[in-house]
């Protein structure tokens, strides 16, 4: 019964370490900021149409903005779909899921811009903006 006892605190203290190490997010600071980066985009389910973003907005999916985890909230982005060339401009107000390892979540007007609300996901470039487009 000891031995039983003693393997499950241990299995107990490694699960809450593995999660807490797992929950750090890796976030690329302003003066850090790469010219551009390459991942898979998603875009927004409907269940979260008027919720709160991480930096304080109402979600819309009818505003330009998307959720990435590793660019600063207020970044604004060119997200470009590598298989149609299209590209759309949105501002970075909210954060993924930290298991999920997608590049950016589109709003869903955005992602239709970009032409892949069809399938659901797409490869793209993201490429941060010095400031915020006029």
């Amino acid at each position: 019964m000891k031995k039983i006892l003693t393997c499950l605190i241990l299995l107990i203290l490694y699960i809450s370490e593995t999660s807490a190490q797992g929950s750090q997010r890796v976030q690329i600071s302003s003066k850090d900021i790469p010219d551009a980066l390459y991942g898979t985009a998603s875009y927004y389910a409907n269940k979260f149409e008027g919720r709160l973003t991480a930096n304080g907005e109402v979600f819309s999916q009818q505003k330009m903005t998307a959720a990435c985890n590793v660019l600063p909230l207020g970044t604004w982005i060119k997200v470009t779909n590598l298989y149609n060339g299209r590209t759309v401009i949105v501002k970075v107000n909210d954060r993924l899921h930290y298991k999920n390892k997608r590049l950016v979540d589109l709003s869903k007007i955005a992602a239709k811009k970009i032409g892949y609300t069809g399938g659901g996901l797409t490869k793209v470039k993201v490429e941060p903006l010095p400031k915020k487009p006029t």
